[in-house]
């Protein structure tokens, strides 16, 4: 373990994404964490951190087996679980991972085993998100079955713990994050006056084929 830091900027991102995402109060105290890998090491915020209130010496560096390079804390327990994800995934599509404990994704943890296409945007994460089931934080089942529900997605619910979400950089990851919040809140709505309406598998294919005609999410000139 260094005494010097060789990771400041990497470490410091991740401490400002933890602020960014407290801010909008998807983490709460010290419940819930965020890693960004670069090459062969993985800044993680460290357990019993108020991450609200993060700073790089709250953020530690690991290799992909776990060892501590960088950082005076111990990392968070959640640590096989983003090093499972951030191993399997290839770094150009999954290079952040962001746990929250968001109350609306929480609570939707509780009663859903699959939160279904309700709005377009959810198509961004891949569809349908999965509800991994319930085992104690910080275990290998519970990572192994984070890995399971994040199959071809880029986010998942936790069965009465929370909700994870990926990106290829850290700025994509919480935006993901807060995306997954939202569709939480909006079926959470939904809810209390009928059975939310889904998107159908024809739907869906047309709003991504009607995305690609558009160029939709990218910024364009003007036409004249």
């Amino acid at each position: 373990m260094t005494t010097t830091s060789h990771h400041h900027d990497l470490r410091a991102s991740v401490a400002e994404a933890s602020r960014t995402l407290a801010g909008h109060g998807l983490l709460i105290g010290t419940a819930g964490n965020v890693s960004a890998r670069a090459g062969d090491v993985v800044a993680v915020t460290a357990t019993g951190v108020v991450l609200g209130e993060a700073t790089a010496d709250d953020v530690i560096v690991v290799d992909l087996g776990g060892a501590v390079v960088e950082g005076a804390l111990a990392p968070t327990s959640e640590l096989a679980l983003h090093l499972g994800v951030l191993r399997s995934a290839p770094a150009e599509k999954v290079s952040a991972v962001v746990h929250t404990h968001a109350p609306s994704a929480t609570a939707l943890s509780l009663v859903l085993d699959e939160l279904p296409v309700v709005h377009y945007q959810q198509l961004v994460l891949g569809g349908s998100l999965r509800v991994a089931p319930f085992h104690a934080f910080g275990t290998p089942d519970l990572a192994a079955a984070v890995g399971t529900a994040l199959d071809g997605r880029l986010a998942a619910l936790m069965a009465n713990h929370g909700a994870v979400a990926l990106g290829a950089d850290l700025r994509t990851a919480v935006e993901n994050a807060l995306l997954v919040e939202w569709l939480a809140e909006l079926y959470l709505r939904a809810a209390t006056v009928g059975t939310p309406r889904a998107l159908d598998a024809a739907q869906q294919q047309e709003v991504v084929a009607h995305a690609m005609r558009l160029g939709y999410g990218t910024t364009k000139p003007v036409s004249v």
